[in-house]
């Protein structure tokens, strides 16, 4: 007997961009079968009137391992995360894959490997300004590729982070990346507001290395009037035959930690920036508008909180996820309760929420494709994305009239407020979301290249 069948539903075709109802049964972490005729098991969920997508897949997430952030991204569809982003990953990714392998978690999580930490760290390049030598070019190559032969499905760059980066560091890791074809995510070092060299140095690493590169949230990098010359580089590069493809948040105001160098007081004056572009959104300061006598305050007291930064339009994000080579990304992280960006629990509903039902820029098929197919293709996960017998039972099912987000921002209202209008979420088979409650079930997997 079928363990779980979903009965009723309007079941989306990633494939085709089609949707028609279907009844769609599971067995086990599979799907088994698509029925024109209602389907019986040992758990039935009635669908009707509701949309029967695969589980979303988040490109660009900071969960790491960590259980909030992984409730928090369940509870808006999300039943794969792609972690280790921005040159952050956990030291050793061993270790991280046989402890969740153990434990379980509430979704399914792949990691990159990152290059700012751990592999400058292990290399003896703690200092973010020192540029590395050839030799521990070499050594950072060599545990790179341990990385991905552990199951690391790419390499990520978070090079505003790491000012003394150079582009040999960058091109010696991808080509590492590109002999095992696996992707290279890029947060971009921006030298200055207007800056679009640090784009055209990622689309050139593409070309000389032939690798899947993957422009992290590029509306944090290229919004004030610069979204449309930055897509038109990508639209140039792909129109070569380059792979390079391009994650967005729903968001223009971005958040990072306040004691990358994003914030050094340099940064700021070069940039000219404003204070009350600024509001924190961590600790006990949450919810302030900094100024020049909080700044230092909290560089001296409280110098690993967050920031967030208020800046572009929102038509912005609009431009960049129309991109047929774009994907919607959480950035999200693992903030306590109450605190960080709406980002992290209202990203996916307001993507469907704003393209699909609002805008009218994409038709839920195309938008479900983009969140699902098209990263489960880019990253190799041969049995997500689709619903078809044989893959994977990750899904997710939402009405599109009443799917929205909640969250706002620390000093409006609580970043972390559920959304509404995603009532069963399916990993492996498992409710992590059942009539629109979190579960805390631990049936996620590591998904390892290999």
């Amino acid at each position: 007997m079928l363990t779980m069948a979903i009965n009723h539903g309007i079941v989306i075709d990633t494939r085709g961009r089609t949707s028609r109802k279907l009844n769609v049964g599971l067995e086990g972490s599979r799907i088994a079968v698509l029925s024109e005729e209602p389907l019986s098991a040992e758990r039935e969920i009635d669908a009707s009137g509701y949309y029967v997508a695969p589980g979303f897949i988040d490109v660009h997430g900071h969960i790491d391992g960590v259980l909030y952030p992984a409730e928090l991204s369940a509870c808006q569809g999300v039943t794969t995360t792609v972690g280790g982003n921005c040159g952050y990953s956990p030291k050793n990714l061993k270790e991280f894959f046989g402890f969740h392998q153990k434990q379980g978690f509430p979704i399914h999580q792949a990691m990159l490997v990152g290059h700012g930490r751990p592999l400058r760290n292990a290399v003896g390049l703690t200092d973010l300004y020192r540029p590395a030598d050839s030799q521990q070019i070499g050594r950072m190559a060599a545990l790179a590729e341990e990385a991905l032969q552990e199951g690391a499905c790419g390499i990520s760059f978070g090079l505003d982070y790491v000012p003394g980066c150079t582009i040999e560091e960058v091109t010696a890791l991808a080509e590492i990346a590109a002999k095992y074809d696996r992707v290279c995510a890029v947060h971009t070092r921006l030298l200055a507001d207007d800056d679009l060299t640090s784009l055209a140095d990622v689309i050139q690493t593409a070309e000389q290395t032939g690798v899947k590169m993957l422009v992290s949230h590029f509306v944090y990098q290229y919004c004030q009037g610069l979204t449309e010359q930055a897509l038109d580089m990508v639209d140039q590069a792909r129109r070569k035959g380059l792979p390079v493809y391009i994650d967005s948040g729903m968001y223009t105001n971005w958040t990072t930690y306040f004691d990358t160098t994003t914030f050094s007081y340099e940064n700021i004056r070069n940039n000219n920036w404003k204070w009350e572009q600024m509001i924190v959104a961590t600790g006990c300061y949450k919810g302030r508008v900094m100024d020049e006598e909080l700044f230092f305050h909290m560089k001296e007291h409280y110098p690993h909180e967050a920031i967030l930064f208020f800046e572009g339009e929102e038509q912005e994000v609009f431009q960049c996820l129309v991109k047929e080579y774009a994907m919607p990304s959480s950035d999200t992280s693992g903030y306590g309760k109450g605190e960080g960006h709406p980002q992290i629990a209202g990203t996916f509903p307001r993507y469907l929420g704003k393209m699909v039902r609002e805008k009218k820029l994409l038709s839920v098929e195309e938008a479900v494709y983009k969140a699902s197919l098209l990263p489960a293709e880019l990253f190799g996960f041969e049995r997500k994305g689709c619903i078809e017998p044989g893959m994977d039972a990750d899904l997710v099912v939402f009405s599109m009239e009443e799917i929205c987000d909640r969250a706002d921002y620390p000093h409006v209202g609580l970043p972390d407020a559920k959304p509404e209008g995603v009532f069963y979420v399916i990993a492996d088979g498992e409710c992590v979301v059942a009539e629109g409650e979190y579960q805390d079930t631990r049936s996620g997997k590591n998904l390892k290249k290999l």
